[in-house]
């Protein structure tokens, strides 16, 4: 998973790519216990998907301009479209059905 620390740079991918953002911070256990399990299932089941990690605690401002206002929270972007936001406690396997179908359309395009 990337460390983005730049809103430029994380705005890019958010528009030409596939994104799962974590927004998380070092001292939140949720947040450092699901990051594992968000990388392993973006590498089995979404190869073509960036996987992004942006610490909340460093990069205030981009949080702040997505919203994000308790952790954790994944967010999922294709081409700057979001199509799942979870917070806080949520299932895995959930978020993976859901980003499912999108993903396959826009990678079979």
């Amino acid at each position: 998973m990337q460390y983005i620390t730049d809103i430029k740079q994380l705005n890019d991918l958010k528009s030409n790519t596939a994104v799962l953002i974590l927004f998380g911070a070092r001292q939140c256990a949720v947040c450092q216990s699901i990051r594992p399990k968000l990388t392993t299932m973006l590498a089995q089941q979404f190869p073509q998907m960036q996987g992004v990690y942006v610490d909340c605690e460093t990069s205030a401002d981009i949080c702040a301009q997505h919203s994000v206002f308790s952790l954790p929270v994944v967010s999922v972007y294709i081409e700057t479209m979001k199509i799942a936001e979870e917070v806080r406690a949520f299932s895995i396997k959930q978020l993976a059905q859901t980003i499912e179908r999108p993903y396959e359309m826009w990678k079979n395009q």
